[in-house]
């Protein structure tokens, strides 16, 4: 259990794939955030927002969403932090892999369920 209740909240509702009620909850706590953490929930939330657009058939949004959670997460990959930071950049990268290769635009992709990635605590903190 974190230490802020509404980041189990955000972690169950990643996992849950309600990506966009996950990203309204990474929002507030990103809002009252000050410390290194605030980009870390940055990305958290384009990673959220990037999902729900790919889920719902929005590939160029989910592009982009793509782009700039990898440029908010990426410092975050080699320090300590509360969510396994580089374990979810690998799993989104192949879960968008068709989209980010894609020369023109996609046509005809969408979000496969077994490559959604899930949210994953830094260390075991109960269900992992």
């Amino acid at each position: 259990m974190t230490t802020d209740a509404r980041l189990d909240e955000a972690r169950r509702l990643f996992n849950d794939k309600e990506f966009f009620a996950c990203h309204d909850v990474l929002e507030e706590v990103w809002s009252e955030t000050l410390d290194e953490d605030r980009s870390l929930y940055q990305g958290l939330i384009h990673a959220a927002v990037a999902l729900h657009h790919f889920s719902e058939g929005n590939l160029g949004g989910a592009r982009k969403m793509y782009d700039s959670t990898v440029g908010y997460l990426a410092p975050h990959a080699e320090r300590p932090t509360l969510f396994d930071v580089r374990r979810l950049m690998r799993d989104l990268e192949a879960c968008f892999q068709e989209l980010l290769s894609a020369r023109d635009y996609p046509a005809g992709l969408s979000l496969r369920d077994d490559r959604i990635p899930r949210l994953h605590w830094t260390e075991p903190q109960g269900d992992g």
